[in-house]
């Protein structure tokens, strides 16, 4: 899991880097306790712990301002005793995020399965095509309002949106779209399908050949696509076949 949070306080005489890291990990091991146990009222995670309840409240209190936890009422079943429910601390996304998931594996043996049992690449490709097609009008809309010399930038501010961190930046005689994140990276490693299908939709998006010059999932630090300069005039359908898409290199 990473770090959450930072030592808010620094008892006289400790130094200070032994503070944080102490404070950290106790941190996280409220938050790991919450996770192995569900949401839990400070009472549960002082008893659990073995800390006070006054230093489970400072560690909560950091963790949600840190939107790692949050507070939620604690449901009640049957008859309802006096006096207001007890708070109960629970994950939020970002909290659970924190720790080691097993998404990319969860995707990876899927798509083997596909490959499997319908067909092999054609079976992947025609995977990664769809998942690219559940997602092309929202790119399109805004491919499309954008002035042709500003195409390049909109798609990089559409995949930002998405997670990908994108730029666009100007190269001899065209452009580079660069994505710094790639969500998929893991499982684009073991089928580049993946990246040869969204190559295919940069192309179709933006009216023109282009290139994967290098990929994450490759080992390059950078996703980078070279989208050549091209006239009005040279402009094709958006929609037109992408077929001639520069191919992922991975």
């Amino acid at each position: 899991m990473k770090n959450v949070g930072e030592a808010r306080e620094t008892p006289t005489g400790a130094p200070q880097e032994e503070l944080a890291t102490g404070e950290r990990s106790t941190r996280n091991r409220v938050a790991r306790s919450i996770l192995d146990h569900g949401p839990s009222t400070v009472a549960d995670l002082a008893g659990r712990l073995g800390l006070t309840q006054a230093a489970v409240r400072r560690h909560l209190d950091a963790l949600v301002a840190d939107d790692v936890v949050e507070a939620r009422e604690q449901r009640v079943y049957g008859a309802r005793t006096r006096g207001r429910p007890a708070k109960v601390f629970a994950l939020t996304d970002c909290g659970r995020d924190a720790f080691d998931q097993s998404y990319d594996t969860l995707a990876a043996d899927a798509l083997r399965w596909i490959a499997e049992r319908e067909g092999g690449d054609e079976a992947i490709v025609a995977f990664a095509r769809a998942r690219i097609a559940a997602q092309a009008d929202a790119y399109r809309e805004v491919i499309e309002s954008a002035d042709p010399e500003g195409r390049t930038e909109a798609l990089a501010k559409a995949l930002s949106a998405d997670g990908y961190a994108a730029t666009a930046r100007s190269a001899p005689v065209g452009e580079q779209l660069c994505q710094h994140h790639c969500p998929v990276a893991h499982v684009a490693e073991q089928f580049p399908q993946l990246c040869e299908a969204e190559t295919e939709f940069f192309s179709q998006l933006l009216g023109t050949h282009v290139q994967r010059l290098a990929t994450i999932a490759h080992g390059d630090g950078v996703c980078t696509t070279f989208i050549p300069k091209i006239s009005k005039s040279d402009q094709r359908d958006p929609n037109a076949s992408a077929s001639t898409a520069g191919r992922n290199p991975a």
